[in-house]
């Protein structure tokens, strides 16, 4: 009799412990309200397309000015920051070798001479003639290369940026004896987007401002649009060329360059409906409709005053969410409040 007592009381405690839980889980969904929201609509605009990109100026041409061989350097005939012209003497080096190869070329001259009257009489084969012919030929050659070597000439016209021995030093070839640079005009390469490919133009005008020159704008031209698109980064190198008369703009310099492609129309959204995923670059909206919110994956474009250009992921006159985003999931009712 005590035993089924005892089971009786079992049974009902168990039966108060079931019915305790039940009212929790209800007070539970009482307290997870539904969030809220406010929304703005999307807007299409007509929004200019420019673009800014920055990059480093570098010189029309470049040139490491070194004999082909180490050698004795005997004379440095321009300073850094002289201009120099196009076959201006820049470096004499030793003469020695030099002179030996001028002797022995005259040498080389006189055997071949010898060799042709030779065979004019004929007391001198075909092959002969050939033979002292191509030596020469090879000395002429080995005379050239080493009047070459010996006095440095600048290949083209420029300023020297750059000058790593002095006078009596030895030539070691680590560094080159000096560095050469054509600086007017300059160029600026840039790596454009691969949806840009088919608005650049040869000659199109493309604004450039330099950090160090504030409120100056100037003005240069794309003088080359390479054929191909790199596959990793989706863009193509672009070279635009910049007068540069009183030689102020130098290599090395900070550039912002300014590509403008008119005016297209656009959806334009408020900067706070625009979240960062969590992790990675990737952007998204929630959209608003019928109680309810979607997850909307977007690409954005440039940022305008306090708004957002969308280039793809949601249409105009979206309702997108632009407070209250904290509490949202894909697919969550949501409630509007102004």
């Amino acid at each position: 009799m005590k035993q089924i007592k005892l089971i009786g009381i079992l049974f009902f405690s168990l039966a108060i412990g079931f019915s305790s839980c039940k009212k929790t889980t209800k007070t539970e969904l009482v307290v997870a309200e539904i969030p809220n929201i406010r929304v703005q609509s999307a807007v299409e605009k007509n929004v200019e397309q420019s673009n800014e990109i920055t990059a480093t100026v570098e010189p029309q041409d470049k040139n490491s000015i070194a004999p082909s061989t180490p050698g004795r350097i005997r004379t440095i005939l321009v300073e850094v920051g002289q201009h120099v012209s196009k076959g201006q003497k820049l470096v004499q080096m030793d003469v020695a070798n030099l002179s030996n190869q001028e002797s022995q070329i005259e040498n080389v001259k006189r055997s071949y001479k010898r060799t042709q009257e030779l065979f004019n009489v004929g007391g001198a084969s075909q092959q002969e003639l050939d033979n002292a012919k191509l030596q020469l030929d090879v000395a002429q050659t080995n005379l050239k290369n080493m009047s070459e070597n010996t006095f440095l000439l600048s290949p083209i016209s420029g300023v020297v940026t750059e000058r790593n021995y002095y006078n009596g030093d030895m030539y070691s070839g680590q560094k080159p004896v000096m560095v050469i640079m054509n600086i007017n005009p300059v160029k600026i390469m840039i790596n454009v987007s691969e949806s840009n490919y088919s608005k650049m133009k040869l000659g199109m005008p493309i604004n450039v401002k330099f950090d160090l020159f504030q409120g100056a704008k100037f003005q240069g031209k794309v003088s080359l649009i390479y054929p191909t698109i790199d596959e990793k980064s989706r863009t193509f190198p672009v070279e635009i060329k910049l007068s540069n008369n009183n030689n102020k703009i130098r290599p090395g310099m900070f550039a912002r360059v300014t590509l403008e492609f008119g005016k297209e129309k656009r959806i334009v959204v408020p900067d706070q409906s625009v979240i960062k995923q969590s992790g990675s670059g990737a952007r998204f909206v929630y959209v608003y409709n019928e109680g309810k919110v979607q997850y909307k994956p977007i690409e954005i474009g440039r940022r305008i005053d306090s708004d957002y250009e969308i280039i793809s992921g949601i249409s105009a006159g979206d309702q997108v969410v632009v407070a209250g985003q904290s509490k949202l999931v894909d697919g969550a009712s949501a409630k509007l409040v102004k």
